[in-house]
């Protein structure tokens, strides 16, 4: 597994965002285009069905980034605390 910096984690969690929110309001824009006439019913059966399926899988994926940035890996290490452990003499 291929690590990645933090700072490009923090990136893809708030870009993952931004396109989840993006998708989201497209969803709620989407009956608005219909009556105004932007979109024809094609247009709809196709952005109907897909865009809130493509929002929720970007919010889950935004979701899942965003856990992995902000958990702290708690690796114990010997010796730390200068205190006695199970480990052999080096």
């Amino acid at each position: 597994m291929t690590r990645v910096a933090p700072a490009a984690r923090r990136v893809l969690s708030a870009g993952l965002t931004g396109l989840a929110g993006t998708a989201c309001a497209a969803c709620c824009l989407i009956p608005l285009l219909l009556a105004a006439g932007v979109l024809s019913g094609a247009g709809w059966t196709l952005a109907g069905q897909s865009m809130p399926g493509i929002a929720v899988s970007l919010v889950a994926l935004a979701a899942l980034v965003w856990w992995r940035t902000t958990r702290r890996a708690t690796r114990p290490t010997p010796h730390a605390d200068g205190g006695g452990c199970a480990c052999p003499p080096e």
